[in-house]
């Protein structure tokens, strides 16, 4: 039997649609979404809150249209956006006419709630005329009567039956630029629903546990769920559900990529839970190091610890590391080697000036090669 390296993730191949100018699917990056919770028909509220997602690295965001109102401020939204936006639509399909008609890159709509196929076919007209995408959102708590009664609960089963019904009510009006999301709160259900969904179809699927939780229980269970799915291939977009800012979303979707090694943006930090060994207070240290290094984009590695038990190890593997050292005297590594100290008072805006400079250098050389290339 052969075995893949342990460290190599191969991603399930499916065909690529575009939301917006962003590719999804196919060999292209896996997507970062997140959604407002503001209210839409407050384009103020929203535009600024999108502003927010869009400086941490969201590549879609989703704003809800439960009325006119919302679908009305919808086309002042999407003039201001820089990423493209999906609208979601619940119950009212003519929200999703006037959403398609005002900027949408892309519609999600519910197969349990949307109407019947007449109104759905409505849905794939104005999709057609405007160049939106969709993405059929089945969820377990909403799925279909008929497909509660015949299994008797939301099961992997029905979730998937849900969604090829509504794949082949798409295909027979002849629309195939459609993501699928099977998305269930119970992190075993959603993902044996993913799992099979991904043996039955070749289209994009759009990943997440949905009702996660707060911060902390939400981001775990969206790191079993997504996580387990990333790891076996599945899933091109992903959205982190939390009761919590949508920052936090998009920053713990990245997280979850960066720790499979699926997409690198900004500062990978290292460091140690601290105990009575640390040369410095690490806990405050790596918060004062994350918050002033948020700003950084370039995909590079920071290692923060304590002591010298594992901090020249873990130094070797980053770009920069930084190891407690005695008497308020502490290691720097650059690139794996020692290569100076550093006193406490000075350590933190050390730090942050070596990265800073560091993303510089990686910039430069990266339109330096771009630059290169185009020449050749």
């Amino acid at each position: 039997m052969s075995v893949r390296p342990w460290r190599d993730i191969e991603r399930r191949k499916s065909r690529q649609i575009m939301v917006g100018n962003v590719p999804v699917g196919g060999d292209a990056p896996i997507s970062v979404q997140t959604m407002t919770n503001t209210p839409t028909s407050d384009a103020r509220a929203t535009i600024d809150q999108i502003r927010a997602c869009e400086d941490v690295g969201a590549d879609i965001v989703r704003v809800s249209c439960p009325d006119e109102d919302s679908t009305k401020a919808f086309r002042l939204i999407a003039r201001a956006a820089q990423v493209p936006l999906v609208a979601d639509i619940h119950f009212h399909y003519k929200r999703a006419l006037e959403a398609a008609d005002a900027g949408a890159a892309c519609l999600r709509i519910n197969p349990g709630n949307i109407g019947s196929s007449e109104r759905v076919a409505e849905v794939v007209r104005a999709a057609k005329a405007n160049g939106c995408s969709i993405r059929i959102g089945v969820n377990a708590g909403s799925l279909e009567r008929d497909l509660l009664e015949k299994y008797g609960e939301p099961c992997p089963e029905a979730l998937v039956e849900s969604a090829l019904d509504h794949i082949k009510l798409l295909q027979d009006h002849d629309f195939h630029e459609f993501k699928v999301a099977v998305k269930a709160s119970d992190v075993f259900l959603a993902v044996a629903a993913y799992q099979q969904l991904a043996e039955a179809v070749d289209c994009p699927l759009h990943l997440g546990i949905t009702e996660a939780g707060g911060l902390i229980g939400g981001t775990v269970k969206s790191a079993l769920g997504i996580g387990n799915l990333l790891w076996y291939g599945i899933g091109d977009t992903l959205r982190v559900s939390l009761s919590a800012d949508p920052v936090q979303e998009v920053k713990v979707g990245f997280e979850i990529l960066k720790a499979l090694g699926l997409r690198t943006r900004g500062v990978r930090v290292v460091s140690c839970p601290s105990c009575a060994r640390q040369g410095f207070d690490v806990i405050r240290t790596v918060e004062t190091l994350e918050a002033r290094l948020d700003h950084i984009k370039t995909p590079m590695s920071l290692s923060v610890l304590g002591c010298v038990v594992n901090g020249p190890g873990e130094a070797r593997e980053t770009d920069i590391g930084l190891t407690g050292g005695g008497r308020g005297k502490h290691m720097v590594y650059l690139s794996g080697v020692t290569d100076h100290h550093v006193e406490d008072a000075d350590m933190i805006e050390h730090i942050v000036k070596l990265v800073e400079t560091k993303a510089a250098e990686i910039e430069a050389a990266s339109t330096d090669a771009a630059s290169a290339q185009a020449a050749e």
